[in-house]
């Protein structure tokens, strides 16, 4: 019996996932979360051989919650769950070492399949993402610059991020323009949209 704790924030999806996952002879939902700052202590109680989360969580982002599970319980396998399709998401999960990354949208036989195999120690991967990824661009952003966009993605003008970041109000403006000029953007606005798209902005 596989043993799984699966952390999904929508009610009426998870409910949906534990009765799938439920109706497989060699599958049992031992946990359920909503949050991802729940998954790690959950896990540590329950001891699921495979943690299946969604990406976007409340609390931690499913990728972070994956990162930490895997210090604390390295036994357990993780499954990513996302409906964000973007090359840069996985080439991130994969960087975290989670063992799968499915799409939601995938049939049900596909997500008791991946349990399985991510369970037997196999990658579970979704081979047309794989394929994008594999092609897909690096990002381009230096960690720094990554940071300004993000607090600019969530409406902090640039005086807020130099505060927040300890720079000075110009400094911000230059990261901001050097932003725009690497991802051939038209403006901020677009930078964000362009690095949304290809999974780099999280």
């Amino acid at each position: 019996m596989i043993r799984i704790l699966l952390a999904e924030d929508m009610h009426m999806v998870r409910g949906a996932l534990v009765a799938l996952l439920n109706l497989e002879a060699d599958l049992d939902v031992v946990a359920e979360v909503e949050r991802g700052d729940e998954i790690v202590a959950r896990a540590l109680e329950t001891k699921p051989d495979v943690a299946v989360i969604d990406i976007d969580l409340p609390g931690l982002d499913g990728l972070t919650a994956a990162t930490h599970l895997r210090e604390r319980m390295p036994e357990c396998r993780t499954l990513i769950l996302t409906s964000l399709g973007r090359p840069g998401t996985l080439r991130r999960a994969l960087a975290a070492h989670v063992s799968g990354y499915l799409l939601k949208d995938a049939p049900p036989k596909e997500l008791a399949e991946a349990v399985r195999r991510v369970a037997a120690g196999q990658r579970a991967v979704d081979a047309q993402l794989a394929l994008a990824a594999w092609g897909g661009a690096e990002n381009p952003l230096t960690e720094r610059e990554n940071e300004v966009l993000k607090l600019a993605s969530q409406g902090a003008e640039a005086p807020e991020i130099a505060s927040r970041m300890h720079l000075t109000t110009g400094t911000v403006r230059n990261y901001l323009t050097t932003v725009v000029s690497k991802l051939n953007a038209r403006n901020r606005v677009d930078a964000i949209r362009i690095a949304r798209d290809s999974g780099w902005l999280y």
